[in-house]
């Protein structure tokens, strides 16, 4: 099963084919419109202004209420742009951005408005893509679930449980410590007024994946299947997965799972290699967290080059932008998840 994402941020449309989606499934249109609705701008002071619907039509592979084997292809309409915010930009790209490099690519040629195809919105359409992957998921008892795990230094409660992220699905600010997430919601707001951005991270589970999937080989490692679709997501430049960087700070004696026997099934105590040994499942959950960087996109004066003179300029980022892409980056990771988790299973 692959996808596409296609379209441009002030297009008249964005959208994803996934082809190779199996026939019969009974796909729930409003689950797919469920996980948009958490990843949608223009609802928080906390998010961008823009005001999208984000309602998606699906054009073909589906007949009757179930998928046909054929091209799924889904729409999604852009409606609320303001592409004069982006004339100012057109040969004087922000940095850290993907407008520079995107020039280059396309001999000058892309869309340089909003972002074009680099823009952060063009992950409606993944979330959409995951959310069929979900429902291929769900019936072989294979869940997933994130939260914000730290924004500018703020750090969430620790996960003991995946079973809370049930719950913290349902909140507007993803965090299973409320009291630290008004914390995370007033340094955005600092940043904000102050004409910048923050970045964070996310913890991901996906729990319900048998022992044994993947292999250490590439393109088969289960790690490298995850990463890959999680590096796809804008904004990402990390990945840790179980104890992750902390491993550095380990003895061989406090990095191990130890392997025991609970009614009849073979599990283990611990979960620092985070569900995956030898680039397979072990039977344990998936356990990762993924660095977001701060939105590059921000109002204070910053350097750049004017790519048709060669002259270093200084520039300021107009339009609207989130001050921190972590909230709803939230449902895009696990979209990701999602979509990795169906390559890993054969899908």
């Amino acid at each position: 099963m692959r996808y596409t994402i296609f379209g441009e941020s002030h297009g008249p449309a964005i959208g994803v084919v996934m082809e190779g989606v199996p026939a019969g499934l009974v796909l729930d249109e409003g689950a797919i419109a469920a996980q948009l609705a958490r990843r949608a701008p223009g609802k928080s002071p906390l998010a961008t202004a823009r005001k999208e619907t984000d309602a998606v039509q699906i054009l073909s592979g589906v007949f009757e209420g179930k998928t046909t084997g054929t091209p799924l292809a889904m729409v999604i309409a852009n409606a609320d742009q303001h592409s004069g915010d982006y004339e100012s930009l057109r040969y004087t790209p922000r940095p850290s951005h993907g407008d520079y490099p995107g020039f280059v690519k396309s001999g000058g040629c892309l869309d340089y408005r909003g972002g074009g195809h680099f823009s952060g919105r063009l992950t409606a359409p993944l979330v959409a893509a995951g959310a069929v992957a979900r429902q291929l998921l769900a019936p072989r008892g294979i869940a997933i679930g994130a939260h914000i795990s730290a924004i500018y230094g703020i750090s969430d409660a620790v996960l003991e449980d995946p079973e809370e992220l049930l719950a913290v699905s349902q909140k507007e600010f993803p965090v299973l410590d409320d009291a630290k997430g008004e914390e995370m919601q007033a340094a955005i707001l600092d940043a904000k007024e102050e004409q910048d951005s923050v970045g964070g991270s996310i913890e991901c589970v996906v729990t319900g994946l048998p022992a044994g999937l993947g292999a250490p080989d590439f393109g088969c490692n289960v790690e490298g299947i995850f990463s890959q679709y999680l590096f796809a997501v804008p904004a990402v430049k990390g990945v840790d997965f179980g104890a992750g960087v902390a491993f550095a700070l380990m003895r061989g004696s406090e990095a191990n799972d130890p392997l025991v026997v609970q009614d009849g099934v073979i599990t283990a105590k611990s979960n620092h290699a985070g569900g995956i040994n030898g680039g397979m499942t072990n039977g344990m959950p998936v356990v990762f967290e993924v660095t977001l960087r701060p939105t590059p996109s921000i109002a204070l004066p910053q350097e750049s080059v004017d790519l048709r003179t060669g002259e270093e300029v200084e520039i300021a980022v107009k339009g609207r932008h989130d001050p921190c892409i972590v909230p709803r980056a939230v449902p895009v990771i696990e979209a990701a998840a999602a979509l990795a988790a169906c390559e890993v299973l054969g899908f």
